[in-house]
C-alpha cells in the first residue's frame, strides 16, 4: 500500500465554479478546476505540441440540431488549448474531436469530508474535498 501525500490547493471558496488553479505536484504541472462545484484535475500539457493546456479558454460546445440550427451544451466543462484550438474534456480528459485516440491525462477525483476516508489508486492524483480545503492526492 502506497502512502498518500496531500498538495494543499486551496479552500474550497476560493477556486469559484468555473475557475482553476494550477501547481506544481510532485515535478508535474497540473491544472485543477470546479465545473458545477465539483474538482476535476488535468495535467498541463496538451499532447498535441506540448502547450499548458490549463491555461486555455474554459468552454462549452456547439451541437447541431435541425439543419442549421445549434444547441450550446457543456458549458464550463471544455478545455481549449490556447496554441492550435484543440479541446478537452475537463472531467474525463477525452479529446472532443478524436475521443478513441487522443487524450490528456486526467486524475482522479472524489470528494471526502475530513471524517470520511478516502479509496485507494494506482498511479493517479485524487482531488479530495474535506470541509475547507481542496487536496490534490499523489498516491
Amino acid at each position: 500500500m502506497s502512502e498518500k501525500i496531500g498538495y494543499a490547493v486551496c479552500k474550497v471558496g476560493e477556486l469559484a465554479d468555473g475557475e482553476r488553479v494550477i501547481m506544481d505536484i510532485n515535478g508535474r504541472s497540473v491544472g485543477v478546476f470546479n465545473v458545477g462545484g465539483e474538482f476535476y484535475a488535468l495535467r498541463n500539457m496538451c499532447p498535441h505540441e506540448g502547450a499548458e493546456l490549463c491555461r486555455g479558454t474554459i468552454t462549452g460546445m456547439n451541437l447541431p440540431g435541425k439543419v442549421g440550427e445549434y444547441e450550446w451544451v457543456r458549458d464550463g466543462e471544455i478545455i481549449r488549448c490556447p496554441w492550435h484550438g484543440w479541446e478537452f474534456d475537463i472531467k474525463t480528459g477525452e479529446s472532443i474531436f478524436n475521443p478513441h485516440k487522443v487524450r490528456v491525462r486526467s486524475y482522479e477525483t472524489c470528494a471526502i469530508h475530513a471524517s470520511e476516508g478516502g479509496e485507494e489508486g494506482v498511479d493517479s492524483y485524487a482531488v479530495e474535498v474535506n470541509d475547507e480545503d481542496v487536496v490534490v492526492v499523489y498516491l
